[in-house]
């Protein structure tokens, strides 16, 4: 499967509401009048792309519109895909690295739910299959099936893994994973943390001392701290960003489910709302479905007409 395929079989049930709809609204209208208009604007909030991405991809259809540039529902969905390329693409980057090309550590922190500690698994998946050496972190040991869900993963990408007793110190953890994957000379340290609300103080507390003693041994790290968020609750993920965002110092966005909803278009809320870069997107349950987050295809498939090949 190619790597547009992945996108396009993920993003598959947003395409097809998002088709229909705007099929429906147009279907045997000859003049496109102001609630014309509004019915489209609603189905693009109600795909959660947000207000304000909605309002300029709405804006460029009118205007368009007057010129006398559009002429059904496939000329407007090619006008919201370019749109949304080019509201997603400023934001674009890869994925930070060490800048002496030595061990590149990268904190995974999200609320409980978000998917986080799947997607460090599965982006050991990605790092190993190009090649690169991974080192896994079980520093949520608040949650023993974390640290066993964490394990299957080391096994699964033939990667180590650094663990301890349920409830154990989690900076502790995470100083002898920055040792152990430093001796192991490994590309990359996932740290998968607790899971936490931006208003549990003790959590907060606990990733600022991890990071503490994550710097005495690596001065430079984290290269990367990844916000996982759960795309597939909408609007309310924005909401869920915004307060943790701020507090982690989260660097980029991972979203995760994308797959799971009709109302796949939160990417463009998301970063409409940050202007935090989205590395990667989950796009379904197997291991290969966290990819590289790409405007492209992302549009492209989202503004496809939901059909697969």
């Amino acid at each position: 499967m190619s790597l547009f395929d992945t996108f396009k079989r993920g993003l598959q049930k947003t395409a097809t509401a998002l088709s229909r709809s705007v099929t429906g609204i147009f279907t045997e209208v000859r003049t496109w009048d102001d609630e014309t208009f509004k019915k489209l604007e609603d189905e693009l909030i109600s795909a959660d792309f947000g207000v304000s991405a909605t309002k300029k991809i709405m804006a460029d259809i009118r205007d368009r519109y007057q010129r006398g540039l559009l002429n059904g529902s496939d000329d407007i969905l090619a006008v919201a895909r370019d749109d949304m390329v080019a509201m997603l693409k400023p934001g674009m980057r890869k994925l930070a690295q060490a800048p002496d090309g030595s061990l590149t550590v990268i904190l995974m922190v999200g609320v409980n739910g978000s998917g986080k500690t799947t997607t460090a698994g599965k982006l050991a998946f990605l790092l190993t299959k190009q090649g690169k050496k991974v080192t896994l972190a079980a520093c949520d040991t608040f949650r023993a099936a974390a640290v066993e869900q964490l394990r299957l993963w080391g096994e699964r990408t033939n990667s180590q893994v650094i663990a301890s007793r349920h409830g154990a110190d989690a900076a502790a953890v995470a100083y002898d994973a920055v040792s152990a994957a430093t001796a192991r000379s490994s590309d990359y340290l996932i740290i998968d943390t607790a899971g936490r609300q931006h208003n549990q103080k003790a959590l907060m507390d606990e990733l600022a001392k991890m990071l503490r003693i994550i710097r005495k041994l690596k001065p430079d790290a984290p290269h990367e701290t990844l916000l996982t968020i759960d795309a597939s609750i909408g609007a309310n993920a924005i909401a869920q960003a915004r307060e943790f965002a701020a507090l982690s110092g989260a660097s980029a966005l991972v979203l995760t489910k994308l797959d799971g909803t009709g109302k796949g278009g939160a990417a463009a809320a998301i970063q409409e709302e940050f202007r935090l870069p989205i590395l990667f997107v989950g796009l379904g349950e197997a291991p290969e479905d966290l990819q590289e987050f790409s405007p492209e295809h992302y549009a492209e498939a989202i503004f496809s007409g939901g059909q697969p090949e």
